[in-house]
Formats: C-alpha cells, structure tokens, sequence
C-alpha cells in the first residue's frame, strides 16, 4: 500500500484544489461572509466528499453502472442544484445591502449536499476506486484510505480558495465592484457545470 499511495494523495491534492463547483463555492463564500463563517460549509464540502470516496470505494459504481437512468437523474439534480447556487452568489448585493443582514452562509449540509449531487465529484472518485484499487483488497479498509485521502485534501484546498476569497473581498470598497465579483463567482459555478454534460 505505502508505494501506491503517494500516487493517490498526489491525485487527490490536485483533483480537489483545481477549480471547480466546490472551490468556487468555497471562494464565494470566503468572500460573501470571510473565512471563518465559510468553515462549515468548506467542512461540509469535504464530509461529502470522503463518503462518496468510501462509497466508490466500496462498490457503489457497479450500482450506478446497472441503472443508467440513475447517472442521468444525479446529472439533472446536480446541474439544478449548482445552477440555482449560481443565480443566489450571482445575485447577491454588497454586505451593506440590507437582505445581507438576513443573509447566512451555507452550512455543513449544504456542503455535504453539493458534493453528492455533482456528478463531477461522482467521477472524480470512481475514477479514483478503480485506478488505486490495489491499494487494498479490503473494500473497507481501501474506504478508509479513499475517504481520508480525498477529505483531508479537500480540507486543505478549500480553505485555500476559501482564504482566496477572503483576501479578495478586503480589496471591494465600491458597489460596483462587489456586484462583479458576485457575477463572475456566479458564471464560474455554472461554467463548471458544463464539462459534466459534454464529457
């Protein structure tokens, strides 16, 4: 196991710090609401990651591989998800706006939500399972080892982009300006959406 799985963290740091709907969502929320108040929800992001590492892990593709029909369900309810997530960091005002008073980042389960509809994350991780499956011949123990892996880097990427977003929003003094950051924020969440239907 300890040969291969250099390769596995390696994967995993570079899968999980390369922009995407979670890293644009970490950054948003970074800048939306600072560091500190996005940790639930960076938390909840790589939670639902390491479940859906140990699932693939532990066999659930050859589900998803039996019932078409479910993949293509997951794709739609992934796609509605992170679009309307789009449209709310999109149209979101400055902090002085006054529905930023009632405004409250996403939480925990929000995070942990986002990662089991995205069908990018889906692939990412069966992907994953079947190319460092040796790493154990025990599906449990090769959960384990996925599960870990993949939330741990997680961990450490989204607070990355999260700090990111952050340092960025110390920068906006002007409406204008947090109105495009908002706007662009929002056209990257939709902009990481499309791979999912061309691949």
């Amino acid at each position: 196991m300890s040969e291969v799985f250099p390769s596995l963290l390696l994967f995993a740091v570079v899968a999980t710090i390369t922009p995407g709907g979670a890293t644009t969502l970490a950054t948003a929320s970074g800048v939306r609401f600072g560091f500190q108040r996005s940790l639930p929800l960076v938390l909840g992001i790589a939670a639902g990651l390491a479940v859906l590492a140990a699932s693939a892990a532990s066999g659930l593709g050859a589900l998803l591989q039996g019932f078409p029909g479910l993949g293509l369900g997951l794709k739609l309810a992934g796609t509605a998800y992170l679009f309307w997530l789009a449209w709310r960091i999109g149209s979101a005002g400055t902090p002085d706006d006054q529905a930023a008073d009632a405004a409250r980042p996403l939480g925990f389960a929000s995070g942990a939500a986002l990662l089991l509809v995205n069908p990018k994350a889906w692939a990412m991780v069966f992907g994953a399972a079947a190319s460092f499956a040796s790493l154990s011949a025990q599906p449990l123990e090769l959960a384990v080892v996925m599960a870990g892996t993949f939330g741990a880097a997680a961990v450490g990427s989204l607070c990355l982009w999260c700090a990111g977003g952050s340092l960025l929003a110390r920068a906006l003094s002007k409406d204008w300006q947090w109105r495009a950051v908002n706007i662009v924020l929002g056209l990257l969440l939709v902009a990481s959406v499309l791979p999912i239907w061309i691949a």
